[in-house]
This record gives structure tokens, sequence and C-alpha cells, in this order.
């Protein structure tokens, strides 16, 4: 199966949003590993999903499109689909798809089933430095634990739940509506036990009969070189908790990156502007810089023009993924003019003047100019 995300839905590089949800509604429906029973099914409904979330997302669906799936993950895209954790029937995936759309399977999600948890998202804060080289944060949280007093089941501890009176313990009721076709029987979820088939009589006090509690944890979270400002970073099973003895759901951790004061970054390239004088462009001069691996010298050829830009090789930001490798320092110069001169600086500057348009020294015109600059 290919791994182009618009060749696995089948619509067009310029697809709309609504071509995207159509294509995958119909590819859903075909692979969904409860109704195709072929070996790699799960794993060609998991590669819909992952290309569905990609292109449905503008920010990732433009780096999608410059640089692949490897673009992705370079920046800071979690490489799991939404699917990776586990998944329900047809219609839970198109509910929350699709707000509420589904089509009937013949079945619905038995509520006994061990259930995964939710995901939280924390958003923090990093120096520009710390994106750069990477950082380890302590991280406080709130999420779903199973209550250690009933062990997640909401029971009081030496109680049992009791079979729900209103479905008998099926989980189910039925209704029999007369209509002009002739008698239907509907059958739905129970609203007394919620399809469990059992009421909870003696509630744990701990949780008051919900199986979790909400707890505050502190975790430590390696952030890796190279990251930059809205990457996602993934913490697999820190999420809120399962029930039924599902797993925990995932944290998921969005970074927001200070800007610097003197560097701007591009990828993984740093761009700086630094101020010369004439006299340095025009004779040449060796000059420190600040660098994101501090000061370091430079050579100013002579003859600089302003906006002339001097590249340092593997000075930027490091690769994700591959520390190894950094992007370039690019150093913009940007020559200065000088807005206050003394009067020795005026009379050399005439003397410039005279020598570079060539106008002799008892030219009317550049004698007026001289005793001007000479006494403004």
């Amino acid at each position: 199966m290919t791994t182009d995300y618009y060749e696995l839905l089948g619509v067009s590089r310029n697809a709309s949003k609504d071509e995207i949800k159509s294509a995958f509604r119909k590819k859903a429906r075909k692979y969904h590993p409860d109704v195709n029973k072929e070996p790699d099914a799960e794993e060609k409904f998991k590669a819909l999903g992952k290309a569905y979330e990609t292109l449905m997302d503008d920010d990732k669906r433009s780096v999608y499109d410059r640089w692949g799936e490897e673009g992705l993950s370079n920046a800071g895209y979690s490489s799991q689909g939404p699917f990776d954790g586990g998944f329900g029937n047809l219609n839970d995936i198109f509910e929350s798809f699709f707000g509420g759309f589904g089509f009937s399977t013949g079945y619905e999600r038995n509520p006994n089933a061990p259930q995964r948890g939710g995901d939280i998202r924390v958003d923090i804060e990093l120096d520009f430095e710390e994106a750069v080289f990477g950082v380890e944060k302590e991280i406080k949280i709130d999420h779903l634990e199973a209550c250690e007093e009933c062990k997640g089941t909401g029971n009081a501890p030496g109680s049992e739940p009791q079979t729900c009176p209103t479905c008998g313990g099926t989980g189910r009721v039925q209704q029999v509506k007369n209509t002009i076709m002739g008698q239907f029987t509907q059958i739905s979820t129970c609203p007394n036990c919620g399809g469990s088939g059992k009421k909870i009589t003696t509630p744990c006090k701990s949780c008051n009969g919900s199986g979790s509690v909400e707890k505050e944890k502190t975790i430590n979270v390696k952030i890796p070189k190279g990251v930059d400002n809205g990457a996602k970073i993934r913490v697999a099973q820190e999420g809120d908790a399962g029930k039924n003895g599902g797993p925990n759901g995932d944290l998921y951790i969005v970074l927001h990156v200070k800007e610097h004061r003197f560097f701007k970054r591009e990828n993984f390239d740093i761009y700086s502007e630094i101020p010369i004088e004439i006299p340095q462009a025009v004779l040449g001069d060796e000059i420190n810089i600040q660098t994101l691996d501090g000061d370091r010298k430079i050579t100013v050829p002579a003859g600089t023009e302003s906006g002339k830009i001097l590249v340092l090789k593997d000075a930027g930001v490091p690769y994700l993924n591959n520390p190894n490798r950094r992007g370039n320092h690019y150093v913009v110069l940007k020559i200065r003019t000088p807005q206050a001169l003394s009067d020795e600086e005026k009379k050399l500057y005439a003397r410039l003047f005279e020598l570079s348009t060539g106008k002799e020294a008892n030219d009317e015109s550049l004698l007026k100019r001289f005793k001007k600059a000479l006494h403004n």
C-alpha cells in the first residue's frame, strides 16, 4: 500500500477538506478491522487515519507537502496516528471525526470492554536556547488515575454491583412503535446503566463511583535538540486512566518558543544582522559576533556592500532526530551611516567626497559643500 497520503485517500494534491473527509469515510468503511478481516486491514486503517489527520490540519499539510513524512518528524509532529492507541467501532470513529455522522454496523460498543483513557495537553514555554540545544523540564499535570480505594471499579470496598432492574442485565431496552408501515421494535442502550447491565448501589466514597480520581503528578520530560515553536511531544501512557482495565491515554506537550533578541530562526538555520562602519566595509576588518556557541571572530572582506551575507557552516540549529547535523548561521552585514561627525571627521569625509567624485578642490560648488559640512 502506498505511503503517499494523497494516494492513500485517493484524492488530488489540491483536494479540499470536504473531499478529504468524503474519501476517508469510504476508505474507513472498507478497511476497518471489524468489517475487513484481511491480515493487513488494521495497518491500512491506521495509515488512513494518519493521512486524514495530517491533511486536515493546515500546518501539518503544509509541512507534508514540502518535506513529506520526514519533514513532519523533523518539525516535531508526532509520528503516531489517531488509531495507534486502538479504536472502537465505526460509529465511534465517525462521531469523533465528523461530529456524529455514522452508519449502522449492527452492534454497539460493549461498555464493559476495556476502554482507553483520554489524552491530555499541556503547553509549556521554552527559551530560544532551550529549544535549540534541548533541555529537561519538570512538568506538573493534573490527570485521572484509577481510584486506589475501589481499584477502579467504582464500588465501595466489600460491595458488588447489582443487576440493572431496567434492562435485567442485558444492557439493552426495546420499545415497540406503531407506524403506518406496521410495528417496529427499536433496541437502544439502557438509560439506567449505560449499557453495562449493572448498577452501582454503594458507590466508592473516594471517587463517588466514577472509578477514577484527579491527581497532580510531576514528570520529567526531555525536550530534544532542535524543536521549534508549535512542536508537539507525545509522552505515552501519561494521560487519563483507562476504564475496565483499558490503557491510559497519552500526554501531549505543546511547545512555545520565545523570540531571541538577536537571532531569527528559519527551519534549522539562524540569521543575525550585524552593523559595521563605513571604514570597516571599505577596508575590511576582523570583528566579534555572537553565535549560538558563544562569541566568534569573523573577517569582513574589504569592499563589503551593505546586505552582504557571510555563512558560518554547521553553526545553526541541530536537526531533530539527527543532533550531529546542524543548520548554518547566516550573518547579514549592514553598513551603518554616521549621524554625528566631529570636525576632523567632516574634513575627512569631505576629502573622500572630493576623491570619489573626481572634482577639483577649487570647484566652487564643492567648496560650498566643504564649508557647509565644516560649519554644520
